[in-house]
This record gives structure tokens, C-alpha cells and sequence, in this order.
């Protein structure tokens, strides 16, 4: 029983390229290769200990998967993050010509309104074990608003690097929890090396760079949520927004521990990857059908997404091709119409990363790669409060009229008006 009364079930890192193991420190690349680590858990003796009817019981967040995550106590922050919504969408589903759809919407997960939260819940978590007083980021805007927000909670300092042109919507919900907010002159990937550089001065922990083993585990949750609200089973068909390429990998983690676990059905699920043209390289080498990835200057309204040399990059393209899946990215144009589309059909406004993963999937759809007759889930990561400004001149100012009823009805319901 380790401090906390938790059992930790994570035995130790292993490089994801050589296979070398490394102890549960905070270590991110192997010495060997430079390959990203992850975290390895004894899954033998975690089929003898857990069965799924043991969650029925637990609260309805995160944490109610403890045992697959790489907490060797129980957790700092995050206490009420995750288990968000699995909203049926038969109106978007009819739109799109889909039998069986379904969003996973962490557009309301908590703290700070997308899938970040998850990630940071388990790295500051890990950090207050590691004993860090201080923690930091590098960010395109949700990862920068979730450490900001449980660095408050947890009493950490913290430190948050991002694009000097990162939107104001995300700027100001970083300051306001009282973190040093570094921006930097430069895109993410110019970012994120200046704060690998701090990593390797200053003994912080730094989620996404020598926290990130532990840090990616956290999106293992999004996978585990969907199966058990499904009622443990899986999906045919997954379509998943990608910056860095960790969520779409970890996703997949999930699904191939429930099939160990024996807690699901061993199906094959899909996986289709989905970027904004202006920043796709991860889905263009996976339309070249390979896992070489050639890094990209962004140019695209989808700033979360916009990482142009991504860490996980060649995973994700294994991921997707050797599912059967595919990689497509979508214009601006599109990505707007995706917004929409989801608002108009079923109220829920999501950031550019969501209209990408709307309008990806009606590409897809459209092409005859995604088949509309299996069930279909799309990931919803963040939520449209966070990117305003990306609407803004893209959807037509509404009409002004006097406070007069013969005004009202002339304007709004005339013939010409109604549609």
C-alpha cells in the first residue's frame, strides 16, 4: 500500500522505440534514442484486483480509473475532472447522413472547458509526488489554461510559455489564476524548445516536457469514459482532433487495456485523425502512408492545434494507418461550417479543434473512407467560448430594428425572412 492508501499498479517507463526501461522519475526521452517513454503497469495482477463492476460505486470523475493511471498516492488536483458527457447526436447524425453518432464533449470538462484538464490533473498530481513547488508549460492556449487553474488549486508557482499570438480568449484565462504567463515570440514549436531549455536548468516540472510520461496518460481517460458509457463496448469509428498526437495514441491505449482487462469486446476500432490544412502533418503523411513526418509552418484559425513539428506525431500515423483508419484535414472555411454545424444541430458550441473534428468527419463521410452506417464517435475537446475571435467577421451582424412590433414582424416575418 503506498502513501495515500492507493496501490499503484505502473511498474516503469519504457522507451517507445527501443523498449529500454527507465524507474517512474521524471524522465521524458530515452538516453539511448530520444524516443518519448511511457508508462508500463502490470496488468496480470491488475485483472486479478480490479473488475469493472468495482467502479459502479466510485464518483463520476477521472479518478474512478485510478488504477490504470501513474498516481503512486492518490490525486493532488483534478478532483472533480472528467467522466463528461457521451451525447447521442441524431440531429448532427442526420446532417451528416450517420446512423449511430456520438460526442464525447469535454467542451464542459472541468476546471477549464476541454480535455487538457485530464492531462493536468495527473501531471501536477505527479509533480506534488516528485515534491516540485513549481510547474510549467509550454502551450497553444487549453494546456496553458488547465495548469494555470490547478497550479492555483494545488498552490504551485507556475510558469506558462505560449505564442506571443496565442487568442486573448485563452491569454486572459491563463492570467487570471495568477500565473507568470511568458509569452514568446515565435510559433508552439519555438515555444516548446525555449521551455525544454528552462527544464534542464531549473528543477520544475514541466508537464509536457520532463512530466510528460506520466502527462499523456491522463487522455487514457477519454478512451475509458466512452466504453463504459457505451456500456462496455467500443466504438467502431473514432474521429479525434490532433496538435501534438498524444490524444488519438492514448485513446487507442485505452481501448487495447480494456480488451487485456477482458472488460470489452475485442473489436477493431477505426481511428481517423483530424487537423486544419494550414497545419496537417500529421494527416499528411498519413494520406502518403507513411509515418515520416515532415514538421510545417502553422497558418491556421485553429491555434490548439497548431503544432507544426508534433512529439507524437509518428505514433499518431501508426495509430491511424494500422487501425484502418485515415488521417484528412479541413480550410478554415470549413472549420467554421463545422462550428456551426454543431451548434445549429445540437447547442453545443465548440472551439476550431471541434469544428476540425466536425467538419474532418463530414469530409471523410463525403469521401467514402468513414462509413455512416457504424457507430461513429467524435472527440469535442474544448469548448467555443475559448476562440471567439475566430467567428468574429464570419458569421453575419443580425438585423437592428426599433422597438415597434410592425418593425418585428416586417423584418423577421415577412415572406422573404422566413425559410
Amino acid at each position: 500500500m503506498k502513501p495515500g492508501g492507493l496501490v499503484s499498479y505502473a511498474i516503469h517507463l519504457k522507451c517507445r522505440d527501443c523498449e529500454r526501461t527507465y524507474p517512474l522519475e521524471p524522465l521524458a526521452a530515452c538516453e539511448e534514442c530520444w524516443a518519448p517513454l511511457e508508462v508500463v503497469y502490470d496488468y496480470g495482477k491488475l485483472w486479478a484486483d480490479l473488475r469493472r463492476e468495482d467502479l459502479a460505486s466510485r464518483p463520476p470523475t477521472m479518478w474512478r480509473y485510478r488504477e490504470l493511471l501513474p498516481l503512486a498516492r492518490d490525486p493532488y488536483v483534478g478532483h472533480q475532472t472528467g467522466f463528461t458527457p457521451l451525447v447521442a447526436a441524431p440531429r448532427l447524425g442526420a446532417a451528416l447522413g450517420v446512423r449511430e453518432l456520438y460526442l464525447k464533449n469535454d467542451s464542459v470538462n472541468h476546471p477549464t472547458l476541454s480535455f487538457k484538464d485530464r492531462v493536468v490533473a495527473v501531471a501536477l498530481s505527479k509533480a506534488h509526488e516528485f515534491g516540485f513547488d513549481t510547474v510549467g508549460c509550454s502551450s497553444t492556449g487549453n494546456l496553458a489554461n488547465a495548469v494555470a487553474a490547478q497550479a492555483a488549486a494545488g498552490g504551485f508557482k507556475a510558469f506558462i510559455f505560449v505564442p506571443a499570438e496565442l487568442e486573448p480568449e485563452k491569454i486572459i484565462a491563463t492570467q487570471v489564476y495568477g500565473a507568470t504567463l511568458v509569452r514568446v515570440q515565435g510559433n508552439y514549436d519555438q515555444v516548446n524548445r525555449l521551455c525544454s531549455e528552462v527544464a534542464q536548468k531549473h528543477s520544475w516540472g514541466i508537464v509536457n516536457v520532463n512530466l510528460r510520461s506520466y502527462y499523456s496518460e491522463g487522455s487514457k481517460t477519454v478512451g475509458y469514459e466512452i466504453a463504459e458509457q457505451l456500456g462496455w463496448r467500443l466504438p467502431q469509428n473514432i474521429v479525434v482532433p490532433m496538435a501534438g498526437g498524444a490524444l488519438i495514441t492514448k485513446v487507442h491505449k485505452a481501448f487495447e487495456e480494456l480488451k487485456k482487462l477482458a472488460w470489452v469486446e475485442p473489436v477493431t476500432t477505426r481511428f481517423f485523425g483530424a487537423q486544419a490544412t494550414g497545419c496537417s502533418p500529421i494527416t499528411s503523411a498519413a494520406k502518403r502512408g507513411t509515418s515520416e513526418i515532415d514538421p510545417q509552418k502553422p497558418h491556421t484559425i485553429a491555434k490548439s492545434l497548431a503544432i507544426g513539428n508534433p512529439a507524437d506525431g509518428i505514433y499518431a500515423v501508426k495509430t491511424i494507418l494500422g487501425s484502418g483508419g485515415a488521417g484528412e484535414d479541413v480550410s478554415d472555411d470549413e472549420i467554421v461550417e463545422g462550428i456551426r454545424l454543431l451548434g445549429e444541430t445540437e447547442g453545443i458550441f465548440t472551439e476550431t479543434a471541434g469544428g476540425v473534428t466536425v467538419a474532418v468527419a463530414r469530409k471523410l463521410i463525403r469521401q467514402g473512407r468513414l462509413n455512416p452506417q457504424e457507430s461513429i464517435v467524435l472527440a469535442i475537446t474544448g469548448n467555443g467560448l475559448k476562440t471567439i475571435g475566430a467567428l468574429q467577421g464570419r458569421i453575419a451582424e443580425s438585423a437592428l430594428i426599433r422597438p415597434k412590433l410592425e418593425d418585428f414582424e416586417e423584418q423577421f416575418l415577412n415572406a422573404a425572412a422566413i425559410v
